[in-house]
């Protein structure tokens, strides 16, 4: 029974006549609502791209707010430990 399983679950991939069936068989159970649910996909896949790229903008912003904010505590600590007057001599 186990093998039978394996097969099903790793050694079988639809040819091209069994996709062509399952792709009938989707046109007959959605019929007149395929071109919505494609719209949905659609419209779904530019609202992750949006996501994606205002995610990517904001992860910009982060680092470069944190790079100022270590090159603002960096010259703090020079400015304290008297370093930033030999450094203007140079």
């Amino acid at each position: 029974m186990t093998e039978f399983l394996q097969y099903l679950a790793f050694g079988w991939t639809p040819g091209p006549i069994e996709i062509i069936i399952i792709l009938v068989i989707a046109l007959l159970i959605f019929g007149r609502r395929l071109p919505e649910i494609a719209r949905s996909i659609g419209k779904s896949l530019t609202e992750f791209k949006k996501g994606l790229h205002e995610a990517k903008e904001t992860k910009d912003e982060l680092v470069d707010d944190i790079k100022k904010v270590k090159d603002d505590v960096v010259d703090e600590v020079k400015d304290a430990a008297g370093l930033n007057d030999y450094d203007e001599g140079d």
